[in-house]
């Protein structure tokens, strides 16, 4: 049971209703944490464009599922790892590919060094220097990938750090 109450359309700020209208017309369902963020017209909107930008990245599913993977490891949100583990196996990654994206790498060594700095990003981004991004260019990646993984990053800790504040997808016992 989420911390916050699963708002309908109808019951939203004006705004918020509309967008949330506007998804359950498309879709069927906003879903719950799509609900919850409706409480905050101003996230919902922030979330829904962001969502819609990440889809246009340009790095490939499988990376960006690694990469989320990764991320939401850190993060600890049950709910988004197991979206994630869901996501990597239709994009086609193995079970071992999962494992060692949730250990924030990769067999590949040019796809390890993305998820690697996905993780850095997260956790210490002051810490990135001159250095590293010239070893990532080495690996052959573009500015527009490192662009890309800021938004992707970012993502993953919208999502993951809201479910986890308003109690979505965590074991009611830790609610107390």
């Amino acid at each position: 049971m989420p911390r916050l109450k699963v708002l309908d359309p109808e019951e939203a700020h004006p705004s918020a209703g509309r967008l949330l209208g506007d998804i359950v017309q498309r879709h069927g369902d906003a879903g719950e944490m799509v609900r919850v963020m409706a409480h905050s017209p101003a996230l919902l909107q922030g979330y829904l464009d962001l969502s819609r930008a990440v889809k246009r990245i340009k790095i490939p599913r499988a990376l960006a599922e690694k990469i989320s993977l990764a991320v939401q490891e850190w993060i600890g949100c049950p709910r988004c790892l197991a979206a994630h583990v869901d996501a990597a196996r239709a994009a086609g990654l193995t079970d071992a590919d999962i494992e060692l994206a949730r250990q924030g790498t990769s067999m590949d060594g040019r796809e390890a060094a993305l998820v690697t700095l996905a993780v850095r990003l997260l956790v210490e981004p002051s810490s990135i220097e001159d250095a590293d991004i010239a070893s990532i260019r080495e690996c052959g990646w573009s500015d527009r990938i490192l662009g890309d993984l800021v938004a992707l990053v970012a993502l993953n800790q919208l999502t993951g750090s809201f479910n986890l504040l308003v109690g979505l997808g965590v074991d009611e016992t830790q609610l107390t």
